[in-house]
């Protein structure tokens, strides 16, 4: 800032020209002294003319410098003390945000894991339906045929509809064995030698979801 450029002038100046003048001062005492001269002392209304250059704004000094330093300064420590505010309170704006935010999520969460079956549960219903009304016809007919064709109906829907969400069976019989896809339960001696190695039997039967594996198949190994 030039005034406290100023300022610093004015001191280093001050600085160098006060010893000086103290020193010029002894210096004539001493010699007046050892010449018999004496020494004339300064009057008390000596210093009536001197003007305070530091009561004067347009004057250099210290006084008027240092009023103007401690106005800025503290001008800066308000404007420092409200940008400290506007910062604190923007934190406290996000962090509400923030909490708002993860309440919501886990709300959210919440519901999609309670309703996450929901597409395929409806889907599904129709089944339930026709498997009620093939056991009331197991019940009350005494047409085998009529009630295979019909139990082969609904069993015939599920396979389309899990089909359609994704499910696709896994093939193993008279494949070679494969740890990744298959869970062996047990070897038999295989019934010819190109089934060596591989599943001549399946127990349970695996199953991708949208090319993932999501059963592994249960199986019987030739040796």
């Amino acid at each position: 800032m030039p005034r406290q450029f100023v300022f610093i002038l004015v001191l280093a100046k001050l600085l160098t020209i006060l010893p000086l003048c103290q020193f010029c001062k002894t210096m004539k005492e001493k010699n007046a002294k050892n010449s018999g001269e004496s020494y004339p002392k300064r009057s008390e209304n000596a210093n009536e003319g001197i003007v305070d250059i530091n009561t004067d704004e347009n004057l250099a000094g210290t006084s008027y410098l240092n009023d103007e330093m401690e106005e800025e300064s503290d001008a800066e420590v308000v404007k420092l003390k409200e940008e400290l505010q506007q910062q604190k309170d923007k934190y406290l704006r996000l962090v509400a945000e923030f909490d708002n935010f993860k309440k919501r999520t886990a709300k959210e969460r919440v519901e999609l894991s309670q309703m996450a079956g929901r597409e395929i549960i409806l889907s599904l219903l129709d089944v339930l339906d026709d498997a009620e009304r093939a056991e009331k016809q197991v019940q009350s007919s005494e047409d085998v045929n009529q009630v295979r064709e019909g139990v082969s109906l609904v069993f015939s829907k599920l396979r389309s509809i899990l089909q359609g969400r994704g499910l696709r069976p896994m093939e193993s019989i008279k494949t070679d064995f494969d740890v990744e896809k298959h869970d062996a339960i047990s070897e038999i001696p295989a019934p010819s030698k190109d089934l060596e190695g591989k599943v001549v039997d399946e127990v349970q039967k695996g199953y991708y979801l949208n090319d993932k594996i999501i059963r592994h198949a249960k199986v019987v190994v030739g040796k």
